[in-house]
């Protein structure tokens, strides 16, 4: 297999062994990788998110989202309101209980971070991250209508992977 063609699966399967190293930490604390996805990404918005945006962050459908969204409602993860422009629109927000273990996900994440990339130069490192920004970049080119092909918000990457 040639380079072109071994970047695809390589980019997938990296990403996959990663978040399933992650989830293998995080299941003691009662969280599937669906859960501590959606906690984080709640976690790194500066405001509450409607539930389409946390679907578009997610790259996962409405109706997928409102189901997860159930559990971690059950579960005391989140709490939906009614948003204050649209009472037919729902924002969510993490709940005390969430916050708390945000810090615990971060920590687990950071220990894992630092596992997987202590042997990488930070040369080498700065040179991924770059190779890859300039693929996002392109995958996520503006489709003519002035939005993005896939509605994701572009996403600084800084030290050590982390954004």
């Amino acid at each position: 297999m040639n380079d072109i063609d071994a970047i695809g699966p390589l980019l997938h399967g990296v990403a996959r062994a990663w978040r399933l190293k992650l989830d293998e930490r995080l299941k003691p604390m009662g969280l599937s990788q669906a859960k501590w996805r959606t906690l984080l990404r709640l976690s790194m918005s500066p405001g509450a998110l409607t539930q389409a945006e946390i679907a578009s962050h997610l790259g996962i459908e409405e109706p997928t989202l409102v189901t997860l969204l159930h559990r971690l409602e059950d579960d005391r993860w989140v709490a939906r309101k009614s948003a204050s422009h649209d009472r037919r629109c729902k924002t969510v927000h993490l709940t005390r209980r969430a916050q708390r273990v945000i810090e615990e996900i971060n920590s687990e994440a950071f220990k894992l971070r630092h596992e997987l990339l202590d042997d990488i130069t930070p040369a080498d490192l700065r040179t991924c991250i770059r190779v890859l920004d300039r693929i996002r970049q392109k995958a996520e080119k503006e489709n003519g209508n002035g939005k993005r092909k896939n509605g994701a918000a572009r996403v600084r990457v800084g030290k050590n992977g982390k954004n």
